[in-house]
C-alpha cells in the first residue's frame, strides 16, 4: 500500500509573521481534517532569491524567517521546509526545518545537494530537490545520485514544475512521475509554479492560477506522491507569485478532491 499523500502548503514567501501565523492556523485545521489520509508541511520562503525584478519583495532573510518558521512548529505543531539558496545555508535551515529544499534552477549544483545531502542526514530531515523546468525527467537520475550518495532514497524528494515550451509557457509532463520514481524517490507535483508564465509581464512573472485544480488532479491521478501548493488569503495581493497562489480559504476544497483520486488509485 502506497503512503499517505503528502501536502506542502503555504505562502510563497514569508511576508509577516502576522501573515504566517494566519496562513499556518489554517493549515494546522487542514492537517486536523486529513488525519490518517495525508501528511501536511507548512512551506514558506525567507529569501526569494531569483526575482524577475531588483525591486520586488524578496523576503525577512536568513535568520527571521528561520525564527518565524520555529515558532510554527511550535505553536502549531506542524512539520516546516523551505528552500536554501548557499552551502553555508544548509546546515541552519536544517536544524530548523524537517524538509529542507533545493530551488529548481539549483537543482544541478552538486556542492549545494551535497550540503543539503549532508545536513538532512545530520538531523533527519528530508531533502526535496525541485527538478528545473531546463531538464528532462530522465535527467533526475544523476542528481539523485548526488543526493543518494549520502542520503537513503526514502530522505528524498524530487518534485515537478513543468518543462520550458517556448517563450513564456510551461508544460507538465504527466508520464515524468512515473519516470522520478523509477530512482526509488517521492515524486511531488508543484502546482503553483508549473501554472507559472515566467516573465509574462515583462517586469514579473504572469501565471495561471485557475488551471492548477486541472493540473493538480491529472498529477494525483499520474502517480504524484503528493503536492506542493503556495497559498494565501488574498492572493491578489501576495507579495510573490500573486497570479499563482492558490486562495486559502478554497484548499480545503481541492485538497479533499485531490485525496478522493488519490484513495482511489491507492485502492
Amino acid at each position: 500500500m502506497r503512503p499517505n499523500f503528502k501536502f506542502f502548503l503555504g505562502p510563497c514567501v514569508l511576508e509577516s509573521e502576522a501573515l504566517v501565523a494566519q496562513t499556518a492556523q489554517v493549515i494546522k485545521s487542514l492537517q486536523e481534517r486529513w488525519q490518517g489520509k495525508a501528511t501536511v508541511t507548512y512551506k514558506g520562503s525567507f529569501d526569494k532569491a531569483n526575482r524577475t525584478s531588483l525591486d520586488a519583495f524578496r523576503g525577512p532573510g536568513l535568520e527571521k524567517g528561520l525564527a518565524w518558521l520555529q515558532k510554527v512548529k511550535t505553536d502549531f505543531n506542524l512539520a516546516v521546509m523551505t528552500d536554501f539558496h548557499t552551502v553555508e545555508q544548509a546546515e541552519p535551515v536544517a536544524q530548523v526545518c524537517d524538509v529542507i529544499q533545493v530551488p529548481a534552477f539549483l537543482c544541478r549544483q552538486t556542492d549545494l545537494i551535497l550540503a543539503g545531502a549532508k545536513a538532512a542526514l545530520k538531523h533527519g530531515r528530508v531533502l526535496n530537490i525541485k527538478k528545473g523546468q531546463f531538464i528532462s525527467p530522465m535527467e533526475v537520475a544523476p542528481i539523485v545520485k548526488k543526493a543518494a550518495s549520502i542520503l537513503p532514497r526514502e530522505q528524498i524528494m524530487i518534485t515537478e514544475r513543468g518543462s520550458s515550451f517556448g517563450y513564456q509557457n510551461l508544460v507538465v509532463d504527466m508520464s515524468s512521475f512515473a519516470l522520478i520514481q523509477q530512482n526509488k524517490v517521492a515524486a511531488i507535483f508543484d502546482a503553483t509554479h508549473s501554472v507559472q508564465m515566467p516573465g509574462g509581464l515583462g517586469h514579473a512573472t504572469a501565471g495561471k492560477r485557475e488551471l492548477m485544480p486541472y493540473l493538480a488532479k491529472a498529477a494525483v491521478a499520474a502517480g504524484a506522491d503528493g503536492v506542493f501548493m503556495e497559498v494565501h488569503p488574498c492572493p491578489e495581493k501576495a507579495l510573490s507569485d500573486a497570479t499563482t497562489c492558490w486562495p486559502l480559504d478554497q484548499v480545503a476544497q481541492l485538497g479533499d478532491k485531490l485525496l478522493q483520486i488519490f484513495a482511489i488509485l491507492r485502492s
